[in-house]
């Protein structure tokens, strides 16, 4: 309430991004100062519980709901978005230089769509300042994977290279790794994501995990973000490549260029539309994954989640964890505990005894 009532109203009379920046900036702040992270936890954290904990990856979520890549671009509020309910995060994307991004205005709400509009065109300060910042932190509460994509002046044929540059800066320091190949603000980047430039790519990024892997004597899983402006067969294409190049899972899915059944003035602006329009979409592709795969492909559903309901449709579809953006944006960190509370709920209504037994459970 404290969110919907007093830092809504303000926050969506500034410009977007001058918002976001404030939020940013606000949580890394307010986590560094003297029981600064144990106040946010007070007020927004989510305790764990087994029945909602998930073991994926060789890592450990304390609970389902994660943040999606976009928000914090650079790892600078880890702290502080680690202590307001999330059970995990993604920081990027980053790439492996840093980049001013799009022109602004690169960001629109629209508020009757529930919806945002972004063009950002990754952003970042760069994969050394990211492992910086990441090194800097002693204690992680949740895991916190790196999304990693390529500089927009790099071209696909030399895609791979800033791919790889990223996972050798940054593989000590993320719980597992996340391949951008479905934003659609940066020119060309989708088409990475079909024929042989998707195989070959997933094979130069694959060879780099294990040449870390072996250095540092970590394992780490490699998933791939992808569009859910696909057709059926791109999509069969798609998650049958990335079975044989051994990919550990899929986040689906990224932002969409589509702008069906909006009402909002600011609905022709180019770039990703995500929030609730994503909703459905992105639930679909999570079920084409779940049964292409017969379910042994983990999945993150990612796209439109604003109730315990929506995530709970994408659990049962074949997620096994979801992650939230838009909605942090219209209803502050209470949602959390609301998607929590009410997880847990319908979980114990349909009989299930922890989240990971309701994952898929559509197609049994």
């Amino acid at each position: 309430m404290l969110y919907r009532n007093f830092g809504k109203p303000i926050f969506f009379k500034m410009d977007p991004e001058k918002a976001h920046h404030l939020v940013v900036g606000g949580l890394d702040k307010a986590a560094f100062m003297p029981g600064g992270s144990a106040a946010l936890r007070l007020m927004y954290g989510v305790p764990e519980t087994a029945d909602m904990a998930v073991d994926l990856f060789g890592v450990h979520f304390p609970t389902p709901v994660g943040l999606a890549a976009g928000l914090d671009k650079n790892a600078a509020a880890v702290p502080g978005f680690s202590s307001i309910g999330f059970g995990f995060m993604e920081v990027g994307t980053v790439t492996p230089k840093g980049q001013p991004g799009n022109e602004s205005p690169r960001l629109f709400r629209l508020p009757s769509d529930e919806a945002l509009i972004n063009r950002m065109g990754f952003n970042n300060e760069g994969a050394e300042a990211m492992k910086e910042r990441l090194k800097a932190l002693k204690h992680r509460r949740i895991p916190v994977a790196v999304n990693i994509g390529r500089n927009k002046a790099t071209s696909n044929e030399a895609a791979h290279e800033d791919y790889r540059q990223c996972i050798r800066t940054l593989y000590p320091y993320g719980d597992f790794f996340v391949v951008n190949i479905s934003s659609p603000n940066t020119p060309d980047l989708r088409s990475l994501q079909h024929g042989s430039e998707l195989s070959f790519l997933l094979a130069q990024v694959k060879e780099e995990m294990e040449i870390q892997r072996k250095a540092t004597g970590l394992n780490k899983s490699l998933l791939v973000k992808i569009a859910p402006d696909v057709s059926d067969t791109e999509l069969e294409y798609m998650v049958h490549t990335l079975t044989e190049a051994g990919m550990d899972g899929i986040i689906a899915t990224n932002t969409t260029i589509t702008r069906e059944g909006l009402s909002h003035e600011k609905a022709g602006e180019a770039g990703g539309l995500s929030g609730k329009p994503l909703r459905d979409r992105s639930t679909e592709i999570i079920r084409k994954i779940y049964r292409q795969t017969g379910g042994q492909m983990p999945i993150i559903g990612s796209g439109g989640i604003f109730t315990s309901q929506d995530a709970y449709d994408k659990i049962r579809a074949g997620a096994s964890l979801v992650e939230i953006y838009t909605a942090l944006i219209y209803e502050g960190p209470e949602v959390n505990r609301r998607l929590h509370a009410g997880l847990r709920q319908l979980l114990r209504r349909d009989g299930f005894r922890t989240l990971s037994e309701a994952v898929g459970a559509d197609h049994h």
